[in-house]
């Protein structure tokens, strides 16, 4: 990415008012009274309001030590879809060069059954491994792109195999199923070239919800299924929000928490669909012999719950569905390259997909 010197400048000004205002508003918590104990009541609904002094965990490395002890602002605020959509690609692009000095790739945008994709392969691809191929649906809300660069240049890199990330149409302006419809129309260009046991489909968080869709509509549409699904925080149900979401943020226990069930923040996403449709909302669908399944979340996650739900779901129907939680992170931490456990969290994914798509001959 190039840009001139006074849009650099610019950009320094902005970063540093804003990183001053967030020191301001933290300064400011500061201030204000901090809880020191425990408590817990119950009302007569059931509703429980409590208070809970959580050290940081020692049972997580030092650098995730850091990154959990980071003062957050609670401050609600609302972002609009078009500076949040710049500062998510910022942010990504960022992120997406300090993977890629890690783990080098090499990356390309086309088009792919008309819709357009960020195609990442590995430097070097085996011979025993350019019959599969792995189909991302990032994360974002569905309503930006956090993932088609976090969430696969580790994973081309780690698995030795080429990944195509779906840059699928987004919410508002086109809500469900369009994003379904997009990554359907990629998979089924790659089934003329690959088997489909050799094909496996992930995604984090909003891709991680998408995954699951994406197989009930192939079912529905008579098509073969993939070899295997990665589910790394998502979930299955529309029609209600889990426990975690009103336990944690984005940031897990840091930063502003909206009232509980307020408001379902994906309704954008759902537009006119019913929230019980079971291709949106896949927890109603029919799961069994769905493939084998890698759910994978963390224990501040917001949506802990939801695939926690969706993982009990699969086993239910006779699924072979893991589940890996890891201790005290919190949504999609594993974007972040510089935390051993986004490095781990990557390899047990990356072994996983090695593993199901070798099954296959």
């Amino acid at each position: 990415m190039q840009f001139s010197l006074r849009q650099a400048g610019k950009r320094s000004v902005w970063i540093w008012v804003m990183s001053a205002c967030a020191f301001l508003q933290c300064a400011a918590a500061q201030m204000q009274p901090i809880p020191q104990t425990d408590s817990s009541v119950i009302d007569a609904k059931g509703t429980a309001h409590i208070t809970r002094v959580v050290p940081v965990p020692t049972t997580v490395s030092p650098q995730a030590q850091k990154y959990l002890a980071q003062p957050v602002p609670d401050v609600a605020g609302h972002r609009p879809l078009a500076l949040r959509r710049s500062q998510t690609d910022a942010w990504q692009a960022r992120a997406g060069q300090q993977w890629q000095a890690i783990n080098p790739v090499q990356l390309h945008l086309q088009t792919i059954a008309g819709v357009p994709v960020r195609v990442v392969e590995p430097l070097h691809i085996p011979a025993n491994k350019r019959d599969r191929v792995l189909l991302n649906l990032h994360g974002g809300g569905f309503n930006s792109d956090s993932g088609s660069l976090t969430e696969t240049i580790p994973m081309a890199y780690r698995t030795q195999t080429k990944v195509v990330s779906v840059l699928y149409r987004l919410a508002p302006e086109h809500p469900f199923p369009a994003a379904v419809e997009d990554a359907i129309a990629v998979y089924k260009q790659l089934l003329q070239i690959y088997s489909p046991q050799k094909i496996a489909i992930y995604g984090t968080s909003a891709g991680a919800v998408l995954t699951p869709e994406v197989v009930v509509r192939l079912r529905q549409l008579g098509l073969p299924l993939p070899g295997a699904l990665g589910i790394f925080s998502g979930f299955g149900d529309f029609s209600q929000m889990g426990d975690s979401r009103s336990l944690f943020a984005l940031r897990g226990l840091a930063g502003h928490l909206d009232p509980p069930y307020a408001a379902n923040p994906d309704n954008a996403y759902v537009g006119k669909t019913s929230p019980k449709d079971p291709v949106l909302s896949p927890l109603y669908a029919d799961l069994h012999g769905f493939p084998p399944a890698l759910f994978v979340t963390s224990e501040r996650d917001m949506l802990l719950s939801g695939t926690t739900i969706l993982h009990r779901a699969f086993l239910r129907a006779g699924d072979d569905a893991q589940l890996v939680v890891f201790e005290g992170l919190p949504h999609a931490f594993w974007y972040d390259p510089t935390l051993p456990e986004s490095q781990e969290a990557n390899q047990i994914m990356a072994d996983f997909f090695d593993r199901e798509l070798s099954h296959h001959k």
